[in-house]
């Protein structure tokens, strides 16, 4: 099993948002802005941004590309607008238009947190590892980020797609400290450490998350599973797997368990 199976893109993209400021009458100081500093422009560019976003979260991409395109008419600096540019290119599989766009929105908004984790991430599905963990660890520094479990994870996700095992364990671990809760953290810490052998530590991650009956899935089902099995437990294995075949009868993972392809 792959990697970061679990792994929705919505659990990996931060939010299109960034904090506008403007300079006050005086030009001594920044202030941010309120809604009574808006224009009818700056109105008009975030409702179309809204809808774009809704678009894009359904997968509806050409209208939430036509969205965002009216949003930057009325407001051609607005850094979150070429920051949803930047997704929405990247999912209709348009790399070098997602590219300019990140890079347009980070030139509006150097600092930005959001647009740095998707920038990265996106370097990350373009196999541009170095490049995306340099991203990632931008983001991570900016000191207002909020979402640094979020990127930490990512930044674990793409370091196992390299193939650095270690540095991915050591991001992985840190989103954990930071959310133990989050269940996509705790299913690729148990799955990377599946995969490095490491079968006890992989256990008690996966067993935390499947007690919780409304987070657990066929994957995580099935990952429990293959790590008792793993350790000579064929009864847990066993369990588990009856299970997956219970609740998710027709899911890929229970037909391997079904098969006995543990090793798949």
């Amino acid at each position: 099993m792959k990697s970061a199976a679990l792994l929705a893109a919505a659990a990996l993209l931060a939010a299109c948002t960034t904090t506008t400021v403007t300079t006050s009458n005086t030009g001594s100081s920044v202030d941010l802005r309120t809604a009574s500093d808006q224009t009818d422009a700056d109105r008009r560019a975030h409702a179309r941004l809204d809808l774009s976003s809704l678009y894009y979260s359904r997968g509806q991409y050409q209208i939430a590309l036509d969205e965002v395109k009216q949003a930057l008419a009325a407001r051609p600096d607005m850094a979150e607008a070429h920051n949803l540019r930047g997704l929405i290119y990247g999912a209709m599989n348009e790399p070098q238009l997602a590219e300019e766009a990140f890079q347009r929105s980070l030139q509006i908004a150097p600092r930005s947190g959001d647009t740095l984790h998707n920038h990265a991430w996106f370097l990350c599905q373009q196999q541009q590892y170095a490049q995306a963990q340099a991203q990632f660890e931008r983001a991570i520094a900016v000191p207002t980020y909020r979402d640094v479990p979020r990127s930490l994870l990512a930044l674990g996700v793409c370091q196992a797609r390299a193939g650095q095992m270690a540095e991915a364990e050591r991001s992985l671990l840190r989103s954990y400290e930071l959310d133990p809760n989050n269940p996509t953290t705790a299913y690729n810490l148990s799955d990377l450490l599946f995969r490095r052998g490491d079968y006890e530590r992989a256990r008690f991650h996966i067993r935390r998350l499947n007690q919780q009956t409304e987070l657990s899935n066929a994957q995580t089902l099935w990952l429990a599973a293959r790590i008792e099995n793993k350790l000579g437990n064929r009864n847990g294995a066993a369990d588990w797997g009856t299970q997956l075949r219970n609740r998710f009868p027709h899911s890929r993972e229970a037909l391997a368990f079904a098969a006995g392809r543990y090793d798949e």
